[in-house]
């Protein structure tokens, strides 16, 4: 097959790419039912689809495209890897283009190779995250694995199992047992109803009393798993010293301390990784997504006293992907020298600001928050009396209303948090002003025509 007969059909329309994919593939499809579009190219921050109209896409494949769309060096690796001779999959057989990467994607982590190994995981986070469960039961000879409300680590039975939404859950009879959930730090939902420093003292004293105390009726588990920012689960940020007293607690105990990083990391939140922000160093990284430039690639960052597996102990087919090694290593060069995570952050705190500013025209907009270039927009009912910390009812009616009329304003994000009330944006980590300049004013006409269409 040639690639122009991969050209979109004469005269054809989203509609009619649409209603094909409806007709080929399962019902478990999602982004077409927010977003429907059908994408003939792309480029940096924008997509073009079938009928020529362009979008500003603040999506940017779930934040695994961190330099937009066909980044002329991602695309330059793909073709010297191509030419080079080298086999597109080597399973866990070394290669001096896999030799670069490892070596480059280690010097990333804190302590680089001295303090770290790295384990190549099947394609997806999930996997990942899979891989990271069974790594800390083996090494630990424990069971049980401690989650957080409104984490999301993936939808396969064990990843899903530690995932706090409850609406996937609820689907799924028998998933991995084992999972302790307890309540994650939220600036402006305080899961116990106390707010601010007084909230994340108490959160933080809750966590270790609950290790520590011989009458918690829960045994010691094999990990704690979480994420530094939460992404899914509406763009919510651990404190600084709620992280450092989990592995303070963690490291006190012998428990393995996984960081899912498959969102918040390289680069997006303003510095390499998201826990960095707290100065800690976990036991395990979980990294997917913009890991392996756009190309399928699941990573585990092992400390070297947790790295207990037996020779195959753990494998995956598809681990040795030459491709997203490639451009996962340019993805990291292209980081460095463009000083991507001060763009992210810079970038992100303009953006920020600006929401922030919307806020005081559109009172509906409840919260804004994030760090760098992921950033959660909370939708509320100003109409409806606060709570007693000030919060306001979220409203997900509104927020729908807002995606859809983002998306006719030709701007491509999505929603998340409880309900799906929070706009969710992961931008390119290579966004100019300018371009960002266009995202607030698109934004801004959305809110207003939502507001209208659903109140009036």
């Amino acid at each position: 097959m040639s690639v122009t007969s991969v050209n979109p059909a004469a005269n054809a329309t989203n509609e009619y790419y649409l209603t094909r994919q409806s007709q080929m593939e399962s019902n478990v499809r999602s982004y077409p039912r927010k977003l429907p579009l059908a994408i003939a190219k792309a480029q940096g921050c924008w997509v073009t689809d079938v009928e020529g109209t362009e979008y500003l896409d603040c999506l940017a494949g779930a934040g695994t495209l961190a330099l937009g769309h066909n980044h002329p060096a991602v695309i330059q690796s793909i073709q010297d890897t191509l030419a080079s001779g080298l086999p597109l999959h080597t399973l866990d057989l070394t290669t001096p283009l896999k030799d670069a990467f490892t070596e480059a994607l280690l010097a990333h982590l804190p302590g680089g190779k001295e303090e770290y190994c790295l384990q190549f995981c099947g394609p997806s986070g999930a996997d990942a995250t899979e891989a990271a469960i069974k790594l800390a039961k083996t090494f630990t000879g424990r069971s049980s694995v401690i989650s957080f409300s409104g984490g999301y680590h993936g939808m396969t039975h064990g990843s899903l199992a530690m995932t706090g939404n409850l609406s996937a859950k609820n689907a799924v009879n028998g998933l991995m047992p084992g999972v302790q959930f307890m309540p994650y730090p939220h600036e402006y939902r305080c899961p116990l109803g106390l707010g601010g420093e007084a909230g994340v003292d108490a959160l933080t004293y809750f966590f270790e009393n609950f290790i520590e105390d011989v009458e918690s009726g829960v045994t010691k588990p094999a990990a704690v798993i979480l994420e530094a920012i939460q992404g899914e689960g509406g763009v919510v940020t651990a404190p600084a010293k709620w992280l450092q007293k989990i592995r303070e607690v963690t490291e006190k105990h012998n428990i393995v301390l996984i960081l899912d990083e498959v969102q918040a990391g390289f680069a997006r939140s303003g510095k390499m990784f998201a826990f960095e922000h707290a100065g800690i160093e976990p036991d395990v990284v979980v990294m997917s997504k913009a890991v392996g430039g756009g190309l399928p690639l699941a990573v585990l960052g092992i400390k070297r006293k947790f790295d207990a597996w037996q020779p195959a102990g753990h494998t995956g087919t598809f681990r040795g992907n030459q491709l997203a090694m490639g451009t996962g290593l340019m993805v990291l060069k292209t980081i460095k020298e463009q000083n991507l995570a001060q763009n992210a952050q810079e970038r992100g705190d303009f953006l920020q600001a600006e929401f922030k500013k919307l806020a005081q025209e559109f009172p509906c907009i409840g919260n804004v928050r994030g760090r760098g270039l992921m950033i959660g927009v909370e939708i509320v009912d100003e109409r409806k009396p606060a709570d007693h910390m000030g919060s306001l009812p979220a409203d997900a009616q509104l927020a729908a209303a807002i995606q859809t009329a983002c998306f006719n304003n030709k701007l491509l994000l999505e929603k998340g948090g409880r309900n799906g009330t929070v706009i969710r944006l992961l931008c390119p980590l290579i966004i100019n002003q300018d371009e960002c300049v266009e995202v607030i004013a698109r934004f801004k006409m959305a809110v207003a025509e939502a507001l209208k269409a659903v109140r009036g």
